[in-house]
């Protein structure tokens, strides 16, 4: 490399990451109108390998992206539809719930002066009842307006699908017919389909226990708090954790402390049994990012694009590292945000 082209490299540095700022805060002030699009693109990645199913089983190509538009719309509105019913009726019964969260509160008060013991003024205002139930009213009340796009999501699908036949023929032509192009697409596919595919599969049946679950306890909404377990359980280490705290307040509300202690044991041992027993088997050696790569992206995605970046964040980042890996200047990123490489290191 000549010492002119060195000179340069870091003003080209220093321009592509201005240039990334810029573009990163684009995306964040339109993020109410990139968000939907972004649903749809990972739907419809998700929906191409059916669609290519079809068409090999010599489906007509109309036919086969009306049969898999029409599922997914299926499912996705049933999913919306079940999930908004029982957060309406939360929401209408929030106030019995909130009167019994402070009668408890109460009593839990009394207990303690009984015995010369107080609650810290700072612990008491967060353990407020209204504060509770009204928390826990604003993030499924956030849910249900997530849904509101539901129908311009489904329109991008179909719209995309019909597009996805021509796309790679548009690579070609756009690289001068460089196949190398075209193969990093592909890559970028399928790290993406395996990574949603088998995330989900983990997730419903995170989202199968934890309903199941609940249910055998009696506590209200156990279908609600499963499909909580199941969209939450997407975003990486905290996911979980947020998921429970809904239905152990619900336990503790309905029943007794007792309850609501079991209720949070169950989780536990349903995120342990799959986030730390078989997800690493199954996805970890696939994933190939760190996990103080991933706990990050979690951070940023969510910054910019919300709770939806936050149950992306590992895909977004999966795709970065790939195109990263395309090029020999950006390699050494790639490798740096990557898992933790088999061969080691001499000396060791």
């Amino acid at each position: 490399m000549s010492s002119k082209t060195q000179s340069v490299q870091p003003f080209y540095w220093l321009l592509g990451s201005a240039a990334a700022v810029v573009v990163i805060a684009g995306i964040r002030a339109a993020q109410s109108l990139v968000v939907p699009f972004l649903v749809a693109a990972f739907l419809a990645v998700i929906c191409t390998p059916s669609l290519h199913w079809l068409k090999r089983k010599r489906v007509p190509g109309w036919l086969a992206i009306l049969m898999v538009v029409l599922a997914v719309s299926l499912v996705v509105l049933g999913v919306v539809a079940i999930t908004t019913g029982s957060i309406n009726e939360f929401i209408a019964r929030a106030p019995t719930y909130q009167k019994n969260l402070a009668e408890k509160q109460g009593a839990l008060t009394t207990w303690l002066q009984e015995r010369s013991a107080t609650i810290p003024e700072e612990i008491n205002k967060v353990l407020n009842s209204s504060e509770i139930i009204g928390y826990i009213n604003y993030v499924l009340s956030g849910l249900t307006s997530a849904f509101s796009n539901v129908f311009l999501v489904l329109l991008t699908v179909l719209f995309m699908l019909l597009e996805s036949s021509g796309f790679p023929s548009k690579l070609l032509a756009m690289s001068d017919g460089a196949s190398s192009v075209l193969d990093q697409a592909e890559k970028v596919r399928e790290s993406t389909v395996r990574y949603i595919s088998l995330k989900t599969m983990l997730s419903l049946l995170t989202g199968v226990l934890v309903g199941i679950w609940v249910w055998v306890l009696k506590i209200d909404f156990p279908i609600l708090w499963g499909m909580m377990a199941f969209f939450l359980n997407y975003i990486p280490n905290v996911g979980s954790i947020l998921a429970a705290v809904p239905a152990v307040i619900l336990a503790l509300v309905q029943h007794d402390y007792p309850t609501a202690l079991i209720v949070m044991g169950g989780y536990a041992v349903i995120n342990v049994v799959i986030g730390s027993g078989l997800e690493p088997r199954i996805m970890g050696k696939g994933l190939g990012l760190s996990t103080l790569v991933v706990f990050i992206s979690l951070v940023f995605w969510g910054w910019v694009l919300g709770p939806v970046g936050m149950l992306f964040s590992v895909p977004l980042t999966m795709i970065v590292k790939i195109i990263m890996e395309s090029f020999e200047e950006t390699r050494w990123l790639a490798i740096l945000v990557g898992a933790n490489p088999d061969t080691p290191v001499k000396g060791k």
